[in-house]
């Protein structure tokens, strides 16, 4: 759902890859100014679909959380980017990132972590509360298609017809090269296009909240418990789809005329898909993509930035006590 993004990436990538190899979660790190997003516990990001941590060198690469995590930890945050597969369905998703979520906890000693996940990242982490709530103060999700999505039913129609063979192999192959991008063997996780679009469909997300229904709403565009099981849950999203003709995720405009007839979405997901537990904003004039800061941080002029508004979360969760 990023291609713009994975092509972008790759074309930073070049041959200029790490040689580091690790399917564990990174730790942001940087020197301390401030304590003002110095949360309880952990954050921990879970990027989408066709995302990734870095593609790319430290000295030459694309973030997916582009400046976002260093900020954090500039203001004191213990923070964390996760890394699961690409393309595959939410349950799988989510139990690579319950697995790292243990491993978080053993390293730092915390009880439990603040999740927050941007678009499929969105139910990942919510299958991990669903699963493990001991192990979860807090729930953000970021313009996450929680009620699924029509550009991902549009793709599905090519299920079973002489499309889906070359279109699920040429998807498959794609997050493998994000995978391999990554300075990772692109077999270290499994790939599953068609696992990942069915998880993102109108139906497959109606099955998925059946089973795990913390912090969705009962109404088609209310707000969720703001806290179920112990585990505080907050949303926001964009409705923003060109936002910056200079940016290559303007694209997002065709996709966005798919849903509503492009109305009130971030050119991937519809503001009453994103609603999650309590509203922090639903209207930002972002598309999916300025929601983690990218393309390298270009948006509107007179939009909020992003950077700001996630330090600002952090701090929300700070006072909160998490």
């Amino acid at each position: 759902m990023k291609c713009g993004v994975l092509i972008t990436g790759l074309l930073l990538v070049g041959t200029c890859l790490s040689t580091q190899a690790s399917t564990q979660a990174s730790q942001v790190t940087a020197k301390a100014s401030s304590s003002y997003a110095k949360t309880k516990y952990p954050i921990v990001f879970a990027h989408g679909m066709a995302g990734f941590i870095r593609i790319g060198t430290d000295q030459f690469g694309l973030d997916y959380w582009y400046q976002i995590l260093p900020d954090l930890a500039r203001n004191g945050a213990n923070v964390w980017a996760t890394r699961v597969s690409p393309f595959n369905s939410s349950e799988i998703r989510g139990e690579q990132l319950q697995h790292q979520v243990e491993e978080i906890l053993a390293i730092t000693g915390a009880e439990k972590v603040n999740l927050i996940g941007h678009s499929h990242g969105g139910p990942t982490i919510r299958y991990v509360a669903g699963v493990a709530p001991a192990l979860v103060a807090s729930l953000t999700s970021v313009g996450a298609p929680h009620k699924g999505s029509p550009v991902a039913d549009l793709i599905l129609q090519a299920e079973g017809t002489p499309v889906q063979g070359p279109l699920v192999g040429g998807i498959n192959l794609v997050s493998k090269a994000i995978t391999w991008a990554q300075g990772l063997d692109p077999n270290s996780f499994p790939h599953d296009s068609l696992a990942g679009g069915s998880s993102l469909t109108l139906a497959g997300s109606a099955k998925f909240n059946q089973k795990y229904p913390i912090g969705m709403p009962t109404t088609a565009c209310g707000e969720g418990a703001y806290k179920q099981k112990g585990i505080y849950n907050y949303s926001f999203t964009g409705v923003g789809q060109v936002t910056n003709l200079l940016d290559p995720d303007s694209a997002l405009k065709v996709t966005a005329l798919l849903i509503d007839g492009g109305k009130e979405n971030d050119g991937l997901v519809s503001r009453c898909s994103a609603k999650f537990g309590k509203t922090i904003r639903d209207n930002y004039n972002w598309n999916h993509l300025d929601e983690v800061n990218m393309v390298l941080g270009l948006k509107n002029l007179f939009a909020p930035d992003p950077v700001d508004v996630y330090r600002q979360h952090a701090n929300r969760l700070k006072l909160q006590g998490l």
